[in-house]
């Protein structure tokens, strides 16, 4: 399965789909998504780290959640 690390936390974060999902008795899901702020910037964040954001995030709110 793939995985990409979480621009807030650095966790690496399953993406679930593709061709290895098929053939696993265990399948795992996706952990996180790529969110599109309103700044035109993009940011791939777990879950737990997208709870963290606050309503109207921007480029910084994800740089912060690195210092928690």
């Amino acid at each position: 399965m793939a995985s990409e690390p979480c621009e807030g936390c650095g966790d690496d974060v399953p993406i679930g789909g593709g061709i290895s999902g098929i053939w696993s008795s265990d399948p795992e899901g996706t952990g996180g998504m790529t969110l599109e702020f309103e700044d035109g910037t993009e940011h791939f964040l777990c879950f737990d780290c997208i709870e963290e954001l606050p309503d109207e995030p921007s480029a910084a709110d994800v740089a912060a959640l690195d210092e928690n």
